[in-house]
């Protein structure tokens, strides 16, 4: 296991570039979804700061919070609802630019200003969603949208 990711000065592409590699050591040897989900979260918090860095597991007809960095956060989000239950739904990765735009967005806080949400299959089949929240406005796009899902299929 790594003791600690080597995180370069950069643009978005080479931060990526340089951890994914490391994400994939950290987790690789480890079995525990759970303990995975959580180091990927602490790893995307520390490499890029965003505000909020977390993983919502489906259960039943709902999402329901897994491990996660950041303010606390809902706990319960129904299939379809927000940004979070629509990527669940629709089955793809949403990027929104400007959370106030999107219909029906679950504010669990008011801070967030954009969000990245990526669902995890298994078995073709969604198990959870990533969900990422910045507090800046437009500060998602396709490289995260790319990144994001290689670090996915990695869980």
């Amino acid at each position: 296991m790594a003791e600690h990711l080597d995180i370069p000065a950069g643009n978005k592409e080479q931060i990526y570039q340089a951890l994914l590699p490391q994400i994939k050591a950290l987790i690789g040897e480890e079995t525990d979804t759970i303990a995975n989900m959580a180091n990927v979260a602490a790893a995307l918090k520390q490499a890029f700061g965003f505000f909020w860095v977390g993983f919502y597991l489906v259960k039943d007809d709902q999402l329901v919070l897994g491990p996660f960095q950041g303010p606390v956060a809902c706990t319960r989000i129904r299939y379809g609802k927000g940004v979070c239950g629509t990527a669940w739904k629709e089955e793809k990765i949403i990027l929104v630019q400007d959370v106030n735009k999107f219909p029906g967005h679950i504010a669990c806080s008011s801070e967030s200003k954009s969000e990245i949400v990526v669902p995890l299959f298994h078995s073709k089949r969604p198990v959870a969603v990533l969900d990422v929240d910045s507090d800046r406005p437009n500060d998602f796009n396709e490289t995260d949208a790319k990144y994001l899902e290689a670090i996915c299929r990695l869980l």
